[in-house]
Parts: structure tokens; C-alpha cells; sequence
């Protein structure tokens, strides 16, 4: 049976998600750009508010594994990502509804947070399959899980909110690979 539980790494701190961290979370999302090619925005508190209380329903439910995401470099909230889409059953998971605070773009911030994740996915989950999912429209993620090392399968089409998604999957023998490929990025980014 699958269990998740917090993840830390040299910079990051995965933090299971709760109501708390709704005002830290909205300070942290104001710039407009993050919600750029994203398929929900959140606007108010209110919206964050919201945004927590599904994922923290979809916990409730199996269905996934929110997280918030701490630098632990700059003392603070910088975004979340999940695991979700869990299934036990077909032996795999996906990890997405991930957003960053600007300020932690193109730092280690998101490379060790995947790192984190598939690590756990692959090495203690044994998951046979790990799949990433952005919208067709938000080229700097797909560039983002292009670097970890993912395969682009296609086109959803229409799948979520009438949107079209890019989908991407690392598999249990491409985890050696990977991770080597995101153990090196982590050394060269100290």
C-alpha cells in the first residue's frame, strides 16, 4: 500500500499540505506570470483557500498527496506540487499541479523537489510509471520536465478545464538514467 509522508532535501522542504499555509502560499503567488499557461489562476486568499481545501479533499480521498514547498535557502513558502492521479492499483502516480514563486525560477528549487519525488516514487513506492503534465500553452514548464529527462508521449487534448496538455512519463528503467542525469545538476548547482 502506497504512504506518503514530507520529503527534505539539501535546499527544499516538501511540507504536507494544510490550511495554514494558505496565506504564505497567496503572498508568495502574486506575481502574474506564474499563472501564466497554467489552467486555474488564483486571484484572492479566497482562491487559495479553495485551492487548498480540493487538494487537501483529494488527500482525503487517495487521490493525492499535496505538498508545500519550503526554501529552506530563503525561510519561506515558495510554491506547491503534489502526487496525484495515485493509482495502487496500475502502479503509478503523477506529479504536477506545481507552481513556484518567481523568485525561485531557474534555481534548484524545482530540480530538487522532482528529484525528491521520483526518488521517492521509484525508490520506495516502486512505481512502474511516473507521469508529468503541463498545458500546451506553458512552454516553461515543458522545458522544465524536458531537463529532468521525461519523455514527451503527446497531446491531450481538451483533457482538464477544456485545455490541451503535454503529457510526459519516466519509467522505472529510465530512473537510473534520470537520476544520475538530476544527482549531477544538484552537485554543479551548489
Amino acid at each position: 500500500m502506497f504512504s506518503f509522508c514530507g520529503l527534505e532535501g539539501q535546499r527544499v522542504k516538501l511540507v504536507p499540505l494544510e490550511n495554514e499555509h494558505a496565506k504564505p502560499l497567496f503572498a508568495c503567488s502574486r506575481d502574474p506570470e506564474i499563472w501564466r499557461g497554467y489552467p486555474t489562476k488564483i486571484n484572492s486568499l479566497e482562491d487559495m483557500n479553495n485551492f487548498i481545501y480540493k487538494a487537501l479533499e483529494g488527500r482525503e480521498r487517495k487521490e493525492q498527496y499535496p505538498f508545500a514547498v519550503f526554501d529552506k535557502e530563503n525561510n519561506e513558502f515558495v510554491g506547491t506540487t503534489r502526487f496525484l492521479r495515485i493509482s495502487e492499483e496500475h502502479n503509478n502516480l503523477n506529479i504536477g499541479s506545481t507552481w513556484y514563486t518567481s523568485k525561485v525560477w531557474r534555481t534548484r528549487v524545482n530540480t530538487e523537489t522532482k528529484y525528491l519525488m521520483l526518488k521517492y516514487g521509484f525508490e520506495t513506492l516502486k512505481t512502474d510509471r511516473i507521469e508529468i503534465v503541463t498545458s500546451t500553452e506553458n512552454i516553461r514548464s515543458q522545458r522544465a520536465i524536458e531537463r529532468l529527462g521525461a519523455t514527451k508521449e503527446g497531446v491531450l487534448r481538451k483533457k482538464y478545464y477544456n485545455v490541451d496538455y503535454v503529457i510526459y512519463s519516466i519509467i522505472g528503467s529510465d530512473w537510473e538514467e534520470v537520476r544520475n542525469r538530476l544527482e549531477q545538476y544538484l552537485r554543479v548547482d551548489q
